[in-house]
């Protein structure tokens, strides 16, 4: 017969295990924030959409003869790719300062621009390189940071290799992954992205890359997945489509789905070229691939598996993502073209010059485009499939790589400015 102690005790382990489960379910979730925060890269729904309730400004201004709608500007050291995220009242940024030797993590007051803390991440030399010169137009700080509301992630090459790193709220550094070794070729710019309990990181190089699914909290690998030998830029990022949520990687001459709990292959197909750099984005039935070397184009890949590719055009967009809305694709191509193309068909709906080069991708408020070209110029068009429509206009800076960050009724950009024959950068806060 069991001893009643014996059974209180089975009971009571019971108990400590369900509790267990039941809190690492609830840890394990990908975590929700408010519509005033911008977690990661490409926004909430990682599509490049503001959400909420907001209407940013349309027009602003910061030259000698007109200020208009500039809330703060803060100043920023060397040089720099990525883009702000919101959390609450802060505002994080990845920074390189080639005069300190440091690549670091910056925390500003959201509603002044003051500096609140800065966590270095990495300490040396970091643009040790192998045999080959970086691209002109990349940067050492050209990816932008996630976070799961607990702390944030960053990714950044340094001494030969890619790094991804945990940082906490109040500026302490939690722990650092080697996701692998890296050579340049153009540089590097994948940004992290957040799924249930992992942070997920991907390096692809011509010495061998790698994607990883690291634990959140204590920066374990609990996944690897190898990539091809070839020099590749885009983002990991995890789409619901086809009825289940798959981790998304384009370039290498792969379109390729993963599951991202565990890494391993959902479906891999020949549905992109070599080097991409944009972060793919879907209509639900769809994922789209879009680069630029050796091949211009732009497919739509059917996400279910069957490895059809529905179309495909030569269309260069190799560094702006594209926007996803009501079936249809809106982007800026690289040589400063505006264009709409039907989701299901491939069909141009309409195409409008708008001006100079555009490394920065677009982002959409409600029916609003605002996309900024190399030279700090951003255009404001509707996202209407038939027609091309103009809201406006504003010139802001003499050189901007980011891709702006619309939150709250606001916009948080950064922009490089000629100063004393120096290039300085800032992070702007435009709003009412």
């Amino acid at each position: 017969m069991e001893r009643n102690g014996d059974r209180m005790k089975k009971l009571s382990l019971a108990g400590i295990a369900f509790f267990l489960l039941a809190c690492s379910n609830t840890w394990a979730q990908t975590p929700t924030f408010s519509d005033t925060d911008w977690p990661w890269w490409r926004g909430p729904g990682r599509q490049g959409h503001a959400v909420g309730e907001q209407n940013p400004p349309t027009q602003w201004s910061d030259s000698a003869y007109a200020k208009q709608n500039i809330v703060w500007k803060v100043p920023l050291a060397d040089r720099g790719h990525g883009s702000p995220i919101l959390l609450g009242d802060r505002v994080y940024l990845q920074v390189a300062d080639k005069a300190r030797d440091s690549q670091f993590l910056v925390c500003l007051n959201r509603d002044n621009g003051e500096l609140v803390w800065e966590a270095v991440v990495h300490e040396g030399e970091f643009d040790g390189i192998d045999k080959r010169e970086p691209n002109t137009k990349a940067s050492w700080a050209s990816c932008t940071p996630a976070t799961d509301g607990e702390r944030v992630f960053v990714n950044f090459y340094f001494d030969r290799a890619v790094y991804t790193s945990a940082v906490s709220l109040e500026g302490e550094l939690l722990w650092q992954q080697k996701l692998c070794r890296y050579q340049i070729h153009q540089g590097y710019g994948s940004s992290p992205t957040i799924y249930e309990n992992l942070v997920i990181a991907s390096a692809d190089n011509k010495a061998g890359g790698q994607v990883v699914g690291m634990d959140r909290v204590t920066g374990e690998v609990v996944w690897r997945h190898q990539r091809p030998k070839e020099p590749n830029y885009a983002s990991p990022v995890v789409l619901s489509v086809a009825g289940k949520d798959q981790l998304i990687l384009t370039g290498c001459d792969l379109v390729t789905s993963l599951d991202p709990m565990t890494g391993k292959v959902n479906w891999e197909i020949e549905g992109a070229t070599t080097e991409c750099v944009t972060t793919t984005v879907t209509d639900g039935q769809h994922v789209f691939s879009s680069g630029g070397y050796p091949d211009n184009h732009i497919s739509a890949v059917v996400a279910d598996g069957s490895g059809e590719v529905a179309w495909e055009v030569g269309t260069r967009v190799y560094v702006p993502s594209m926007l996803e809305k009501d079936g249809h694709l809106f982007m800026t191509l690289d040589a400063g073209v505006a264009m709409c193309v039907d989701c299901q068909t491939g069909e141009t709906k309409w195409k409008a010059r708008l001006g100079g080069d555009f490394t920065s991708s677009p982002v959409l408020v409600n029916d609003r485009i605002y996309a900024v070209n190399e030279e700090g110029n951003c255009y404001i068009f509707r996202a209407d499939p038939e027609r091309f429509e103009s809201i406006g206009e504003n010139q802001l800076g003499d050189s901007v790589m980011s891709t702006p960050t619309i939150s709250g009724g606001r916009i948080y950009l950064r922009v490089g400015v000629q100063e004393g024959g120096k290039r300085q950068e800032y992070l702007y806060c435009i709003g009412e």
